[in-house]
């Protein structure tokens, strides 16, 4: 029994020596290449460390030195100066679920392809550690991360795991391409869904607070958002900027605050925005709210060749559509004001009243294709229920057929500009007229006009213009139709007799100043409006020659001299 006893003691000795020599290898750089090569070759993973430092102080602390950890064949998914492992009883029946994992100064890249990782912790803690997360639906990239997740457990797409709460901040940080700094985040995870209880980061030179949650969808609903002195360039346009909003399921807004703000890209920008918005539903390209409302002034704004001063629109939102209850803005060198109505039923924009006044405005040059160009899905019709003109300067100047109106004033009411998706005039009636006008290189003063349109006809009863050395009166008709069958009656009293011709119509075998009387009836193309097909009678007296009549069809004008002069037109 004595030699048994001995022999039991020397074993056990024999083994504490082992373990104690196997302990103090283990840390030496002989001992972590063994370590490592074993991992290596009989796993799938790929571990390199160049020491193992454990300390009585703490013992259920292994410290592993210049780590390099990653699957076999692919880029290292854990680079670090220090990985501290903490242990607990749990090893001993999951050796691969940790206490902690403390990783410090070091890259950290987490990806689908590098998921599920081999090992679990109750904690996974970062210390100055950069933090990429490529190819995934959040492409993101950020330095100096220090912060945790607990329970730290990383499965197949879930680099995080299915349950987690999250706190970590980074001095720098660019998701999906936008770029902020001194970054905090607090939240949790709970299987798809997300919630983030605290969000912070400066962006642009300005800041951004907010709170917001994912759903299990993909949707997105942001409770509160605050960003304040953003100042963003970009290199997309309007669109694509937004693009990412498009993209996702849902995205609801409770209340999205925005204080001096200017945003920039290649063909927009806006200036000094302030902006409040509530209670809005963004979904599968339309939108929904109860009780919601946008206020939003600037101090410019440009999108294309809109170019806007100072404007001020404030909106509210319902399941029936959009009150604007105000949008005011300065514009080519004068003030628009109106409110009004956009109708989800119907897809139709009604504003109440419309006031332009001190415009000075040239028309883009392609305003006749714009014109004919159909309406966005989203506006089915145009109309304005008052509208005001006053002082204002527009210009056309197509080579063509150039002209302008100098200080034009209107009214009108119940003015349909726009049905199923075209513009044109449809129904209601206005009234225009101006100091003086230039239409082809003549001059007029005192243009005026009348019309009142229905759903056939769009009726000219007034138009009238002084020239040089009379006046022009014309009334007219325009069908509805699309072949736009025309009338035309035209009276000039005193005038020069070749004013039409610089307005398109032949030329008259007289010269000098005289009357005429000019019926026209044809179509007028919508895509050619200053070659009209033409049937009609002009007839014109000079008053110090003869009278000369003109028989005018299909654009043949054939002359027969009178008799006599006389002191009025022939019929």
């Amino acid at each position: 029994m004595k030699f048994i006893g001995k022999l039991l003691l020397w074993i056990l000795i024999a083994v504490m020596i082992a373990v104690l020599a196997f302990y103090f290898l283990i840390q030496t750089r002989w001992g972590a290449a063994q370590v490592s090569s074993w991992v290596t070759v009989n796993t799938d993973y790929e571990l390199n460390f160049d020491l193992m430092d454990h300390r009585f102080s703490s013992p259920s602390h292994l410290i592993l030195e210049n780590v390099t950890f990653g699957r076999d064949g692919k880029p290292a998914t854990l680079v670090a100066k220090t990985v501290d492992i903490g242990l607990s009883s749990r090893q001993l029946t999951d050796p691969v679920h940790m206490d902690t994992i403390t990783l410090t100064d070091g890259t950290l890249n987490l990806s689908p392809q590098t998921a599920p990782l081999p090992f679990q912790a109750d904690r996974l803690q970062l210390n100055n550690m950069a933090f990429n997360s490529p190819n995934t639906a959040w492409d993101l990239s950020a330095q100096k991360v220090t912060g945790g997740v607990s329970p730290w457990q990383p499965e197949a797409g879930n680099v995080l795991g299915k349950k987690a709460q999250i706190q970590m901040s980074a001095g720098s940080l660019t998701l999906n391409g936008v770029p902020a700094s001194n970054v905090l985040i607090q939240g949790e995870l709970n299987d798809k869904e997300v919630n983030l209880g605290t969000i912070g980061a400066d962006m642009a030179r300005g800041s951004l607070t907010g709170t917001a949650r994912r759903n299990a969808d993909g949707g997105w609903v942001i409770d509160t958002m605050r960003l304040n002195d953003i100042r963003l360039q970009s290199d997309k346009s309007f669109m694509d900027f937004f693009a990412p909003i498009t993209t996702l399921p849902s995205l609801q807004i409770g209340r999205l605050e925005v204080t001096d703000a200017r945003l920039q890209g290649p063909d927009w920008a806006v200036t000094d925005l302030d902006l409040s918005l509530r209670n809005l539903t963004l979904s599968k390209g339309d939108w929904q709210s109860q009780e919601g409302r946008l206020s939003m002034n600037a101090s410019e704004l440009i999108y294309g060749s809109l170019h806007l001063f100072d404007p001020i629109m404030n909106a509210e939102f319902s399941p029936q559509g959009i009150a604007l209850r105000q949008f005011t803005s300065r514009w080519e060198g004068g003030m628009v004001r109106t409110s009004g109505n956009w109708l989800r039923n119907g897809k139709a924009l009604v504003l109440d009243d419309v006031a332009v006044a001190g415009l000075e405005y040239t028309l883009p040059q392609n305003w006749k294709t714009l014109w004919m160009d159909p309406l966005p899905e989203w506006l089915n019709s145009v109309t304005l229920k008052k509208f005001g003109l006053s002082r204002n300067l527009v210009i056309d100047i197509d080579p063509a057929f150039p002209w302008q109106i100098t200080a034009l004033d209107g009214y009108g009411a119940n003015l349909q500009l726009a049905k199923a998706h075209q513009w044109g005039v449809w129904s209601g009636n206005a009234t225009l007229n101006g100091a003086a006008a230039t239409f082809n290189r003549v001059d007029v003063r005192r243009p005026s006009l009348a019309l009142a349109a229905n759903a056939s006809t769009v009726n000219i009863t007034e138009l009238s213009a002084f020239t040089e050395k009379g006046i022009l009166e014309a009334t007219a008709a325009v069908s509805q139709l699309p072949q736009r069958q025309t009338t035309v009656s035209l009276n000039g009293r005193g005038v020069p007799l070749n004013i039409l011709q610089q307005w398109g119509w032949p030329a008259l075998p007289v010269s000098g100043d005289g009357n005429i009387l000019l019926t026209a009836s044809g179509s007028v193309q919508d895509n050619a409006p200053l070659k009209p097909t033409v049937n009609g009678k002009l007839s014109a007296v000079n008053m110090d020659k003869q009278q000369v009549i003109q028989t005018m069809t299909g654009g043949v004008v054939s002359t027969t001299p009178a008799a006599e002069p006389s002191a009025s037109p022939s019929p």
